[in-house]
């Protein structure tokens, strides 16, 4: 069974791109605004999300705060087109990674497979 990842972001042309490519590997949804990431992940079990920082309404950070508060095992990986100013308060808040626009998808391919691969371990054990 693949794992399945929520990508969310405003810009178009970055979630078809994340979707296209990481599709090969991942069942891929998307969300173009927050508010739309939020039902899709109260209607959906995903193995991890990635969400940008910056969104008009509800942003990255609050994202953040509702994962952490109802879906805690579910990582977080954060991208951002404001450079590093989000990156401490993210990881602060549980954020699995942060990466900075533009970012290698090399880099966020790693992020995902470690953070599901840490969330596989962390399963086992409560098992």
């Amino acid at each position: 069974m693949r794992h399945a990842l929520l990508i969310i972001d405003d810009d178009r042309i970055i979630r078809e791109t994340l979707s296209r490519v990481l599709s090969q590997e991942y069942e891929c949804d998307t969300a173009a605004r927050a508010e739309q990431g939020l039902e899709c992940i109260d209607s959906q079990h995903y193995d991890a999300i990635i969400t940008d920082i910056s969104m008009p309404g509800v942003g990255g950070l609050q994202i953040l705060r509702q994962i952490q508060a109802q879906h805690i095992a579910t990582p977080v990986i954060i991208i951002s087109g404001n450079g590093d100013e989000f990156r401490d308060r993210s990881m602060e808040m549980g954020a699995f990674a942060y990466f900075t626009k533009p970012f290698r998808l090399e880099d966020l391919e790693l992020a995902i497979t470690q953070a599901i691969g840490r969330n596989e371990r962390l399963n086992t054990m409560r098992v």
